[in-house]
């Protein structure tokens, strides 16, 4: 029987980091420094989610797809192509930079990754915001003197954000994080972000923190591009090329099932708690391998976000 999977937290620290995922999820965060985000599941060179017990207690994700590919990803996936999607918790409570992910048709020329995000929203303090999008009529050339003046935030839009909004950010997408955040990042398998502008903060070590003005301004499309559009409540809340997320509220005894033989999924449990085989609570994200049947029955109120169609060899 292929089982549920899941990960030790991965921490990092950023300067635009804090605490809050001890207070928010429950969490016990290592030493005192400001941890920014926690990589719940990823399959990369320098970072490999390790199976946090079962069966598979110890492995890394990378040696499960190369030694039971098909049961994790169905019989098309190649053995040593990555797991496609990275989870992560960002608790921004500071600022984030202003930057961009390279588009696909112009990453490898740049020598980086695409990289497709979406952020849901599980917790905003009030008046919370983020950036996201070029303002209408901005080009690159007058991004490049906003640079220059120190004015960047003047050219893109800035949205309101509440607990249960959920925004798409697609390649090419110039955006920022703002302050009081509590998000669950789910995006493609990639580290390429393009620094363009840092609000002159200097990083953990007291110094500046290194820009990508260069590449950042080759990903800027001249024409006006439609800023992202926020979405919440059941249903589809994020469809594109690279995956599919979607909410379901559950009230508590009821019951959610995913059939083996369809496709791999991921379940990201935003609150109240879930019990199969085990009990699953806030923040916990479990992945779902293709060859396996699941079942979980609510234990009290609860919302999940479930994660597909990202299996297309």
């Amino acid at each position: 029987m292929t089982p549920f999977i899941q990960f030790n937290p991965i921490y990092q620290e950023r300067v635009w980091g804090g605490r809050g995922l001890e207070f928010f999820l429950g969490r016990k965060l290592p030493g005192a420094a400001p941890i920014g985000e926690s990589w719940e599941l990823v399959d990369r060179p320098e970072a490999q989610s390790v199976v946090a017990g079962g069966p598979w207690g110890g492995k890394t994700l990378r040696q499960l797809m190369a030694s039971h590919t098909a049961a994790i990803m169905g019989p098309a996936w190649p053995k040593k192509r990555p797991f496609p999607i990275l989870v992560k918790w960002l608790d921004c409570r500071g600022r984030l930079s202003v930057q961009v992910h390279p588009p696909a048709v112009i990453s490898a020329r740049l020598g980086g990754e695409p990289k497709t995000e979406n952020w849901y929203f599980a917790r905003t303090d009030a008046g919370a915001t983020v950036y996201a999008g070029l303002r209408a009529g901005v080009t690159r050339e007058s991004f490049e003197r906003a640079i220059a003046a120190g004015t960047v935030d003047q050219c893109l839009e800035r949205l309101r954000v509440h607990k249960g909004d959920s925004l798409l950010i697609e390649s090419g997408t110039m955006h920022a994080i703002d302050a009081g955040n509590l998000i669950l990042e789910i995006q493609q398998n990639s580290a390429t972000t393009y620094r363009v502008y840092d609000w002159g903060r200097p990083g953990l070590d007291g110094k500046p923190r290194a820009l990508h003005v260069h590449e950042s301004l080759e990903c800027l499309n001249a024409k006006p591009a439609k800023p992202p559009q926020l979405a919440r409540g059941e249903g589809v809340l994020a469809k594109c090329h690279e995956f599919t997320i979607r909410c379901q509220e559950l009230r508590a005894g009821e019951r959610v099932s995913f059939a083996g033989g369809q496709q791999p999924r991921i379940l990201s449990l935003i609150q109240g708690t879930l019990a199969g085989g085990s009990t699953f609570r806030p923040g916990d994200n479990l992945l779902l391998p293709y060859a396996g049947n699941f079942a979980l029955v609510a234990q009290s109120d609860a919302t999940i976000l479930v994660t597909e169609n990202f299996s297309t060899p």
